[in-house]
């Protein structure tokens, strides 16, 4: 069990680090999508598409032993870093892009007319409304991209399921460490998905209308 805990601290740190950066870059590419600019726009288009179509695993062998052919070597833990930081950056932009667009018009209008600069409308009105939207959809995908991190298993990255096999092959009894393995991650995940559940339902769309209705009152 020590060897397992050990294993989760990474698998959580993995998570922590892939989850703030990606969101923050899936945040970026949000709004590069949405760019006036044309070529900023289809560039940002580009590399989510890609980002969305390739398996994480290949992701992950990708920057691990793709990179050093470019002159630039990770090692496992930074190359899991990156590679599901890009992923998560990649499906988080659609979820947070959508959240934005939600956002009606004539309220980005409004706060214009009003003197209100872009960044203002975007922080006091789009992004108010949005993260309210976002959050639910957001925090379960987080939730797989946590149980995404056992592919760094392929990099020899020190987490739950590596640990496990080492385990495994030290005491050729893999079924009860790779369950309790499996303990783990559920331990973490469930309580996350029933958060999910109840974002899900405190934000309903009814809600979400009543908000924009008050704002529009204030």
């Amino acid at each position: 069990m020590p060897d397992l805990f050990s294993g989760l601290l990474v698998t959580l740190e993995i998570a922590s680090v892939t989850s703030i950066v990606g969101v923050l870059l899936g945040f970026l590419a949000a709004l590069g999508v949405g760019s006036r600019f044309k070529v900023i726009s289809y560039a940002t288009v580009a590399l989510v598409e890609i980002g969305r179509g390739t398996p994480v695993i290949v992701m992950l062998q990708l920057v691990y032993y793709g990179l050093p052919q470019t002159g630039l070597t990770l090692e496992s833990m930074p190359a899991a870093w990156v590679a599901l930081s890009l992923i998560t950056a990649a499906y988080s932009s659609e979820i947070i892009r959508a959240a934005l667009d939600s956002v009606p018009r004539s309220q980005r209008e409004a706060a214009r007319a009003l003197g209100l600069s872009r960044p203002q409308v975007l922080r006091d009105v789009i992004l108010a409304q949005a993260a309210r939207t976002a959050a639910a959809p957001l925090l379960g995908f987080l939730v797989q991209m946590f149980q995404a991190t056992s592919l760094a298993f392929a990099l020899s990255v020190p987490e739950i399921l590596s640990r496990a096999y080492d385990i495994g092959t030290r005491t050729f009894n893999y079924l009860p460490v790779i369950a309790a393995a499996g303990v783990m991650y559920a331990v973490v995940c469930i309580p996350l998905m029933h958060l999910v559940r109840r974002l899900e339902k405190r934000w309903a769309p009814e809600d979400g209308q009543r908000l924009l209705v008050n704002q529009r009152r204030a």
